[in-house]
């Protein structure tokens, strides 16, 4: 019984990694604007992650309407209807970059928020400048995910990684000159992190397309695109599938978002250790992810051809993946709750010490529930993916609002004062809400699954 679910485990894994590094690259982007900048003080670091609070709100509505290409891409790859896929990538692609503008507008005028969310004054000085270029940064990265969406739905996911480890490479050098003054460079603080954000996706986006269009398979696609010829069918399916996406994604990051300002209510010292968790939770999230594009894509594949027991089959067998992948990422974590987050300060800098030390401490503690909601948070976004690829997002997006903003974050508001368990508690919220997210939704994708076999039987009876 066992053995074929594990059997699948290969297939999975060949279709995830090249994903999984994929995403890593993006959150590598992080890890490396966060380690550099951590150098230069804890009021930087904490910068950066209120700057980067607002980006990552827009940006989850980017990436979360873009994943409705892919289910249309997997199912028009699967029935050899290259009309269809190419429509879905044309009105994909336009609407994704009419949303990277529309996200980095947004973005920027939403400056003045900072001075009135009671943050850290010498935070907010130094988040403005840092805001505005990697808010224009998104236009970029959005249509980036266009093309990333449209080349994982055609099962060809190692396009994207190679298009995102040649920006890493660009923007760990940038990073470099620009933030310490390297090679002639002036020495730009937190803002240099910005330019190399900035100028490494614009080269990933290029650098994919000019991938895809090169290969026979894509190539038929990305070329010859009648931008200006669009069809109000297709414009209304993408918004019909994407939009849930979208908000489903919006929910999930919007209440990281919140611990970021909640933890910026109890200084710059629990924000900065706050962002040191939690880029390191996301590391290992992007695992997940990847399994969940994985999912998204091959149950895409069997609802096309109707073959609903395979479905399922396949689909329980990637969760159980990523249970298994969670549970290894949980033992790391606790094992080393106590060692990750040295790696984000400079304990030989005597005069920020103090303030070093304190976010190492605090870090420390936000690791142990990192590690448990290791499970629930793999869960909750590879069933989420799954039910992606059957194209249901109406309820599973009216599910994460439910599970994210009325039970996890009331938890993460009340417990969050620093009268209560402060910096801990407001993680407590996020593991209530992201349990109760991987249930809820772990049941829809069981009924849905179960009816749809079922009624295959019947009628095949």
């Amino acid at each position: 019984m066992l053995k074929d679910y594990t059997k699948e485990f290969s297939y999975n894994l060949k279709l995830a990694a090249p994903v999984i590094l994929g995403m890593l690259g993006h959150t590598f982007v992080g890890f490396v604007d966060n380690v550099m900048v951590g150098q230069l003080g804890t009021a930087q670091l904490a910068a950066v992650s209120l700057g980067n609070s607002f980006v990552f709100v827009a940006m989850s509505l980017g990436i979360g309407f873009s994943t409705a290409i892919t289910p249309l891409l997997a199912e028009a790859d699967t029935s050899k209807d290259f009309a269809g896929g190419k429509s879905a990538f044309k009105h994909g692609l336009v609407l994704c970059t009419i949303l990277g503008i529309l996200l980095f507008l947004v973005v920027y005028l939403s400056k003045p928020l900072l001075y009135i969310m009671k943050q850290p004054p010498e935070v907010v000085d130094l988040a403005v400048p840092y805001l505005d270029l990697v808010a224009l940064s998104l236009v970029p990265l959005i249509i980036f995910q266009a093309f990333k969406q449209f080349s994982d739905g055609l099962s060809m996911t190692k396009y994207p990684m190679y298009a995102t480890i040649v920006s890493n490479i660009i923007n760990v050098v940038l990073n470099y000159m620009f933030i310490f003054g390297k090679f002639g460079c002036p020495e730009l603080g937190i803002v240099g992190a910005a330019y190399g954000t900035l100028i490494s996706r614009v080269v990933m986006v290029l650098h994919l397309w000019w991938i895809l269009k090169r290969k026979e398979k894509s190539k038929a696609f990305v070329t010859h695109i009648k931008f200006f010829v669009l069809e109000k069918l297709m414009l209304k399916k993408l918004i019909y599938l994407g939009t849930p996406s979208a908000m489903q994604m919006f929910f999930e990051v919007a209440i990281f978002t919140a611990a970021i300002w909640l933890s910026g209510l109890l200084g710059k010292n629990p924000q900065a250790a706050n962002q040191i968790a939690l880029n390191l939770s996301s590391i290992t999230f992007m695992f997940a992810v990847g399994l969940s594009v994985t999912a998204m894509i091959r149950v895409g594949n069997q609802k096309g051809l109707g073959h609903f027991i395979q479905l399922r089959r396949i689909a329980f067998s990637i969760f159980l993946l990523a249970f298994l992948f969670a549970c290894c990422f949980a033992a790391i974590f606790a094992l080393f709750h106590n060692e990750l987050p040295k790696l984000y300060v400079d304990f030989d800098d005597a005069k920020n010490y103090q303030d070093n030390y304190e976010v190492v401490s605090i870090a420390a503690q936000l690791m142990i529930a990192a590690a448990i909601f290791q499970i629930s948070d793999s869960i909750q976004v590879v069933v989420l993916g799954a039910l992606r690829g059957l194209q249901d997002v109406k309820i599973p997006t009216l599910i994460t609002f439910v599970a994210y903003w009325l039970i996890g974050f009331p938890v993460s508001f009340f417990l969050g004062k620093e009268e209560a368990y402060g910096s801990f508690g407001i993680w407590l919220g996020l593991l209530v809400g992201l349990s109760s997210a991987a249930i809820l939704l772990w049941l829809r994708f069981n009924y849905l699954t179960k009816a749809l076999t079922l009624k295959t039987t019947n009628v095949n009876i």
